[in-house]
């Protein structure tokens, strides 16, 4: 099995490239409520996880080098719909607690898991 790449995994890379094109370049220039708000949210678990799942296996927290299994995805979806959308609005007045985000978080977290645990396909070579 081909070790996970954290950070340099490539998904990873280009969830954090289109989270930076949209919030700098394309969002700023569209009137879209999608680009504007579940957009990003939907690139949390494709940008986010890896680095968390990098700085658990630096603590020991995490014993393998493999792809993020279902879990772990679930797991921290969970977490940051909990912060993000349960506590981030309760302790900060300008926070807005949106069922719709939670939801792309798991939306993003499914997609993510499919690329990341995508097996190749066998080869169908002739006898």
């Amino acid at each position: 099995m081909k070790p996970f790449r954290y950070a340099l995994d490539p998904l990873c890379l280009a969830a954090i490239g289109l989270y930076v094109l949209n919030r700098w370049l394309i969002g700023a220039h569209l009137h879209s409520a999608f680009l504007h708000s579940n957009f990003n949210d939907l690139l949390t678990v494709p940008a986010a996880l890896p680095p968390v799942l990098w700085a658990q296996r630096l603590l020991g927290w995490r014993l393998h080098d493999g792809a993020p299994r279902i879990f772990e995805i679930l797991l921290h979806a969970a977490i940051w719909s909990i912060i993000c959308e349960g506590l981030g609005p309760f302790l900060f007045h300008h926070g807005t607690a949106d069922w719709m985000d939670v939801a792309a978080y798991f939306v993003g977290g499914a997609v993510a898991l499919l690329v990341w645990n995508r097996r190749a396909p066998a080869s169908c070579e002739a006898a």
